[in-house]
């Protein structure tokens, strides 16, 4: 036991001083930070520009639509009144009109011009040019006042108040989303899904880059030789163990540092985003109890034992980054396709086949804490699930320690399946 733990001490103190797991830590922070902050601060920067009405329309409609148009367009900019100028023409002028406010942009009276003629009247299309004619919500905001503007028309036409109308078919709803579980309502329904896509899509990452990093360090071992002499003095199975363990724990210390930073970042977003001249937007808050947050890193320990097995079996069949890469394809594929499924679950979590999915011991630590975020999973339900997951874990690492024990002292070409099933036979 006490050569296990030097080995996971070796392993764990090695890994966690060098400067890319310190760059990587760091940076996971910022990328959340950023992930949060720089969506509300682009919905800002891109909402519609206060000179989106500072324009001249060019109506030759004969139907005053210019001016329903112009008496609209700045409604709904912040800190805006309708700059518009409305020009009347008739379609013969139609042309003269566009030469001249077209040396008005250029000389930056104006931002730009509208032309609305007969097909505009009847709400097919509508002629814009401007400085700001690749600012699409400019853009969007003009179309959506010419379409009302239209319409307003035509329910004119109609003898009907086009005020009122619009007043009584404008609705805009606003959908809170509120969990209900086995112990009573409480969290937020959008937060739960963040946190289910957040869980999974860390957790599937974390597997990938530490599963790689252990398949890496097993071959860098056997063509360094070290191999050879720590064989000498610790068992195969004791190295094999250490060395999942070890990193597994460096894996636990950047989820931990990850989640505080990412519960931080949440608290202290308003000032934040105060100083970036963005609104405090609500961030839906998960509703995850500490006996969740544990069934979670359970889900994540044992998925990362049973990959990580894998990879260091795979390491020990092959020498070189080339073998490694082909012989790991199969686990690699096991792992994207149960992220593959992130997104069905998430859609529906209640579904037979996606219960089915995440019941398979190779997706189940992926899959599994997307619905246990999202929906109230049976206790015996996860409770199986994660008896099976053990059982695998249990294979795997039995299959691995006696491949590691034959193939870290085995140089050349790749083994053959029949080769390596020998090794499982034979191996004492």
């Amino acid at each position: 036991m006490g050569k296990l733990w030097a080995v996971v001490k070796r392993e764990y103190v090695e890994r966690v001083r060098s400067k890319w797991f310190v760059i990587a830590t760091v940076l996971g922070p910022v990328l959340m930070a950023a992930m949060i902050v720089v969506p509300i601060w682009l919905a800002v920067r891109s909402s519609t520009s206060a000179k989106a009405s500072n324009i001249v329309i060019l109506d030759a409609t004969e139907r005053d639509l210019g001016k329903v148009v112009a008496q609209s367009l700045g409604n709904d900019i912040q800190g805006d009144s309708s700059l518009a100028r409305v020009r009347r023409v008739s379609p013969a002028e139609l042309a003269q009109a566009e030469s001249t406010v077209t040396r008005d942009v250029i000389a930056k009276r104006f931002e730009g011009y509208l032309v609305l003629d007969s097909a505009s009247a009847r709400g097919t299309t509508a002629r814009y040019a401007g400085r700001n004619a690749s600012t699409i919500p400019d853009m969007e905001k003009i179309e959506r006042t010419v379409e009302q503007a239209v319409l307003v028309n035509r329910l004119r036409e109609a003898g009907l108040d086009a005020e009122r109308v619009q007043e009584i078919s404008r609705v805009k709803l606003d959908l809170k989303t509120e969990r209900i579980t086995d112990q009573g309502r409480g969290g937020s329904g959008a937060g739960n899904v963040a946190a289910a896509f957040g869980a999974s899509f860390v957790l599937y990452m974390l597997i990938v880059l530490y599963g790689q990093t252990i398949l890496r360090g097993v071959i860098d071992e056997k063509n360094s030789r070290v191999a050879e002499v720590v064989v000498a003095s610790v068992k195969p199975e004791s190295l094999l163990g250490g060395k999942v363990l070890g990193v597994g724990c460096v894996a636990l210390t950047q989820l931990a540092v990850w989640t505080a930073s990412m519960i931080l970042i949440v608290k202290y977003r308003a000032p934040i985003l105060a100083r970036l001249g963005a609104p405090n937007a609500p961030v839906p808050v998960p509703d995850v109890g500490f006996s969740a947050a544990l069934t979670l890193l359970a889900f994540f320990v044992l998925g990362f034992v049973l990959y990580a097995a894998l990879f260091a079996a795979i390491g020990a069949m092959v020498s070189n980054e080339q073998d490694a890469q082909q012989a790991a394809t199969p686990v690699t594929i096991l792992i994207v396709m149960s992220a593959v499924f992130i997104q069905p679950v998430m859609l529906n979590p209640t579904s037979t086949m996606n219960k089915v999915i995440s019941w398979i011991p190779f997706s189940a630590p992926i899959l599994m804490p997307v619905r246990i975020s999202i929906i109230p999973v049976p206790w015996y339900e996860i409770l199986l699930v994660m008896l099976g997951l053990i059982v695998a874990c249990l294979v795997c690492v039995w299959l691995a320690a006696r491949i590691y024990r034959v193939g870290i002292l085995m140089y050349g070409k790749r083994p053959s399946l029949m080769e390596v099933a020998r090794w499982i036979k034979y191996a004492r």
